[in-house]
């Protein structure tokens, strides 16, 4: 009987070690530095919001919608960071206007990846966006945006160098000074033509370098 109670003890332990990993975090992942900022069930820890969008967490993944009146809105972590390699995963409902903020300072200081489809010019998701001077990088391949089901986007921003790639592919790679530091988040955008839409996030990851 002894043995089979330490049997069972040991089993729990191993069980209950496993349900405190981190979430979306691959063992590669952790080895190498990562760490979730969305802990998968919540956003009462290490996050706040501005504006009236609205922000919930439903069967682990975090959606963002717009508010009454189609009221536009962000969200953000509390810590800054400056540099770092990010992962999201992420998919949206569409007609879709969103984006993942980083080295954000201000609405006219910081960096978006942004999540959207643009017609002047012609644009798709994985665009950087920065405040004042519209687009520094642009996809221009719509093909590689999977409409239905998840993307990942992967920000690296090291000193002025930022990089981005949607699902593996490099679709930004550019050198600007606007902003050093800043927080991580994501976007809402006002306008009734985006009444329907919902950007989901899976995985939020971040390695500092």
């Amino acid at each position: 009987m002894l043995r089979v109670f330490i049997t069972v003890v040991c089993i729990g332990a191993l069980i209950g070690i496993a349900g405190c990993a981190e979430p979306g975090l691959s063992k590669a992942e952790k080895e190498d530095g990562f760490v979730a900022l969305f802990n998968g069930k919540n956003l009462k820890k290490g996050w706040e919001t501005s504006g009236q969008a609205k922000w919930v967490v439903e069967n682990g993944e975090l959606i963002g919608s717009q508010g009454e009146d189609n009221a536009p809105g962000d969200l953000f972590t509390s810590e800054s960071y400056s540099n770092f390699e990010l992962k999201c995963v992420y998919r949206a409902k569409w007609p879709c206007n969103s984006g993942v903020w980083f080295r954000y300072q201000s609405p006219e200081k910081a960096y978006q990846a942004d999540i959207l489809e643009y017609t002047n010019p012609e644009c798709y998701s994985g665009t950087l966006y920065c405040p004042g001077k519209m687009f520094l990088a642009m996809n221009e391949d719509k093909s590689l945006v999977n409409r239905q089901e998840w993307n990942t986007i992967n920000v690296r921003a090291n000193g002025d160098r930022i990089q981005i790639w949607l699902n593996g592919a490099k679709v930004a790679d550019v050198r600007d000074t606007t902003t050093d530091s800043g927080k991580i988040g994501f976007q809402v955008h006002p306008g009734a033509e985006f009444g329907s839409m919902k950007i989901i996030v899976r995985e939020l990851l971040l390695k500092e370098l």
